[in-house]
């Protein structure tokens, strides 16, 4: 995994490809280092890993995850930003419910409003993206 020496860093978890591909791009085109998985379980164990940039922000789209609530405690205690995607019957699981989220986009939603969400939570970070 390639290190940033500048920018921001967004890790896209989706288990489609090409959603995540597409997202990948809008984000790059806008900045930031953007790194896809195809699942949340890899993504966590990738954050074990000492030689990874952590994200600055995590978008998370339902979708296709196994979602525990281990899982989910585990994503909270990283402390990093999590954008959730999700349609209406994702969002209306009670472990997603109960859980906190910095954003929560609910489909159909643009890529381009997502892009929007993950920038507007770096710059509150103070992790402005390159240039």
């Amino acid at each position: 995994m390639n290190e940033m020496k500048h920018g921001c860093v967004v890790w896209i978890v989706d288990d489609e490809q090409w959603p995540r591909a597409c997202l990948r791009a809008e984000l790059i085109e806008r900045g930031c280092d953007a790194v896809g998985f195809t699942k949340l379980n890899r993504a966590l164990s990738t954050l074990r890993s000492r030689r990874v940039v952590w994200p600055a922000v995590i978008v998370l789209e339902l979708r296709g995850q196994e979602l525990t609530r281990a899982v989910l405690d585990a994503l909270a205690g990283t402390r990093i930003p999590v954008v959730l995607l999700g349609g209406a019957q994702e969002m209306n699981d009670p472990l997603v419910r109960e859980s906190k989220f910095a954003a929560a986009l609910k489909r159909p939603v643009t890529l381009g409003a997502i892009a929007d969400s993950v920038l507007g939570l770096v710059s509150a970070a103070g992790a402005p993206p390159r240039e």
